[in-house]
């Protein structure tokens, strides 16, 4: 047995076209690095480039808003979920803001230390966006003992510098040395330098103090906006209104061979579907949009940092980019892995012999994920004890790990789908499902008229099952875009399994297909099941929907406008 430990083998295409980007200190768009799960985005990000992104005059903030998961980060020795990281119990979105706005405070706080970021800067920066006027006034009078008044007709100028000296006063003067590091290095500073690193921080926490003062004026309208569910492009970006000043700063900061700050956010898909517990921010949906339109804008109009962000979620290959203006809105890069022929020159007698190969490549295909989790597989216990018994081969192996699949993963993915094809039927019948959607001849036009539980188990099921059988009908691959009509996006089925994450919609060419060859033959495996459990009625009902009601995407099958 081959007893060799796995190694991260690199992609030089793709590092070459990230790295590229990266090495610009000022870009006019964000990129997007997208792709189905398992293709080794991640591990291409830690393990191939971040390094060489922290070295020299390069900075890089990373921040993985999955780590707030517990029970589905390797962080705490836990393995990502294969499905979407919605079906996982979802952190709050305090706690995203958190790690985000930490980031990049400690990475101005870098640019405060290498003396590209100053008081005058940051008031700007400030005074470009925000009135300052009243706010400085509430600091300065929240920080002065003796409550003196403020001259009326004094410029934010004055203001600012009146309140950095108040501020002054109540700050702890060996903790901003402390985060300066002016202790190790002293000797080698005047007093005027030390005195200008040390009113640079000051002012950092001067802005943010101010940010918060005004955030504060707006919290009954935040409140109200919760409660009644509705959209407000203002206050959505006054909750971003810290992190973009902090990006906007470093991106005015950034200097090629000298600082040169760079962001990369992994699964920001987390972020959007954050769960809110109190008043203090709009809804994480919300927040999420503001974020990245604000990211967008700055690059547009003035160049920001080169900001990365990973997601293995479809709505990032194509309905984002429609989303927030057009199809070329952000950069994009999609990574599927390898494909059989690289995967078997880098696998094939390193980790597996040539007949065991031949299996994995028609079984599972040549997923990274799946690739490794069967090598560790291979390394255990397990594997011996099966392969001591008589007539036992590496296919039983194969299929062991096929149903670990089914059981962890594709099934309770499947149910998930069924609950979120029940609250599509409670929102048809309720009337929230526009018309459009539920247009004649739509096989899932006919949700039942009852809240029946079981009924409406059953009208899902049929529903899911149907919308299988059409995807095997197609052999797993329906191009949404043939025909220009994006008409498989209104199939709630379709929309849910690529919820869930069984399904990827990719961006080019623009397919819909399981996200492995593995997840392809679990879901042919839980339509089997569900066809051998079902009832002689059911089945009738199976047949009757398959029969006049059932899918069909087999026109859509053809590779439309591409080259």
């Amino acid at each position: 047995m081959v007893n060799k430990s796995w190694r991260i083998i690199p992609r030089p295409l793709l590092e070459t076209v990230l790295n590229n980007h990266a090495q610009h200190h000022r870009v006019p768009q964000p990129l997007i690095l997208h792709g189905p799960r398992g293709a080794g985005k991640t591990t291409l990000i830690l393990e191939r480039l971040i390094g060489e992104w922290n070295k020299g005059p390069h900075l890089t903030g990373y921040i993985d808003f999955a780590e707030s998961i517990k029970d589905h980060h390797p962080q705490f020795n836990k393995s990502f979920p294969w499905a979407s990281w919605s079906n996982c119990p979802q952190p709050n979105l305090s706690s995203c803001r958190t790690k985000l706005e930490h980031t990049l405070e400690s990475m101005v706080e870098k640019g405060v230390k290498l003396g590209t970021i100053s008081s005058h800067q940051i008031f700007t920066t400030l005074n470009k966006w925000h009135g300052l006027n009243t706010a400085l006034r509430r600091v300065i009078q929240s920080n002065n003992a003796s409550k003196s008044a403020v001259v009326d007709k004094a410029s934010p100028l004055v203001l600012w510098d009146r309140a950095v000296f108040a501020l002054s006063a109540r700050c702890n003067a060996q903790e901003i040395d402390g985060v300066l590091g002016l202790s190790e290095k002293w000797k080698g500073l005047s007093i005027e330098e030390a005195s200008y690193f040390r009113e640079a921080i000051l002012a950092l926490r001067l802005a943010k103090e101010v940010i918060k003062v005004q955030q504060g004026w707006r919290a009954n309208a935040i409140a109200h906006l919760n409660q009644t569910g509705g959209f407000s492009r203002s206050l959505a970006h006054s909750c971003t209104d810290w992190p973009c000043l902090l990006l906007e700063l470093l991106s005015q900061a950034a200097e090629i061979d000298h600082f040169q700050p760079k962001l990369v956010i992994n699964n920001i898909d987390v972020l959007r579907n954050a769960t809110l517990n109190d008043d203090s921010s709009v809804c994480a949906s919300m927040y999420h949009d503001s974020l990245i339109w604000r990211i967008i804008a700055l690059g547009a109009n003035e160049r920001c940092l080169p900001v990365i962000f990973v997601t293995s979620d479809s709505y990032y290959s194509y309905r984002a980019y429609m989303d927030f203006g057009f199809t070329e809105i952000f950069i994009s890069r999609e990574m599927f892995g390898w494909t059989s022929q690289e995967a078997k020159m880098h696998m094939v007698t390193d980790y597996f012999s040539h007949s065991e190969w031949t299996v994995i490549a028609e079984v599972l295909g040549p997923n990274p994920r799946h690739l490794f989790e069967l090598y560790a597989l291979k390394q255990s216990d397990y594997y011996q004890k099966v392969m001591g018994d008589k007539g036992s081969t590496f296919e039983d192996i194969v299929d062991a790990y096929l149903a670990y699949l089914q059981i962890t993963v594709v099934n309770p993915a499947m149910d998930n789908a069924l609950e979120l094809l029940k609250k599509f039927a409670v929102d048809a019948r309720s009337g929230k499902i526009s018309k459009d959607k539920l247009r004649f001849g739509a096989p899932w036009r006919h949700p039942p008229k009852t809240d029946d539980p079981t009924l409406c188990m059953q009208w899902a099921k049929l529903q899911l099952m149907d919308f299988v059988q059409c995807l095997i009908n197609t052999e797993f691959g329906v191009n949404y875009l043939a025909d220009c009509s994006l008409e498989i996006f209104d199939d709630p089925s379709a929309v849910a399994l690529v919820e869930v994450g069984l399904l990827y919609a990719q961006r080019d060419p623009s397919f819909i297909r399981p996200i492995s060859r593995g997840i392809q033959r679990c879901l042919v495996r839980w339509l089997v099941q569900q066809r051998m459990q079902m009832s002689f009625q059911n089945s009738l009902q199976y047949l009757w929907q398959r029969i006049i009601r059932g899918r069909s995407y087999r026109h859509l099958m053809l590779e439309a406008g591409y080259k």
